[in-house]
């Protein structure tokens, strides 16, 4: 790592701890010339496929556009950032793992869609709306519905009961 203070390329790292949301690494380092001392932030970065869009265009994985149609879905919610850094990250990491060259913008969208499932259900339905082009109210209920029946089937099963001697099997 070159020194920003004299451009030399010798130097040591005194501290390396993890980044407060643990995907990255700081590092304190210092100038074996000058005696300077900096901070650098280690992080991975993911080869991201080529989206291929509904119209057969071809363009670059944006992280932002994907973290632009995620907050806006959530705006006004209680969600923390964190989470929604989370779900971005699992999205990419997802992608990423696949080894694919290229992938369709439908792939992308129901990731997304099956993300704001896990945060918040009012995102998911927001975002659903936006992105299968409910054309009136008919979809939106339709879609409640699906949700209230996912809902149902998980029902018992995955909470455990608040009662004395009611516990739930497993």
């Amino acid at each position: 790592m070159r020194c920003p203070f004299c451009s030399n390329d010798d130097t040591r790292v005194v501290d390396s701890r993890l980044g407060d949301s643990g995907d990255n690494v700081r590092r304190r380092r210092e100038c074996q010339a000058c005696s300077q001392r900096f901070t650098t932030f280690e992080q991975v970065v993911f080869e991201m496929p080529r989206v291929i869009k509904s119209d057969g265009r071809r363009e670059k994985f944006d992280q932002e556009k994907l973290r632009r149609g995620i907050t806006r879905a959530l705006e006004k919610r209680p969600i923390e950032m964190e989470s929604v850094e989370g779900a971005i990250n699992c999205i990419m990491r997802q992608f990423a793992r696949k080894g694919d060259r290229e992938i369709d913008a439908k792939q992308i969208g129901e990731a997304v869609m099956d993300a704001l499932r896990q945060l918040d259900e009012v995102a998911y339905v927001r975002f659903a709306s936006v992105y299968r082009r409910f054309q009136d109210p008919e979809a939106f209920s339709d879609e409640v519905e699906k949700l209230r029946a996912s809902w149902s089937s998980r029902g018992s099963d995955s909470q455990l009961s608040l009662l004395p001697g009611k516990e739930s099997k497993r």
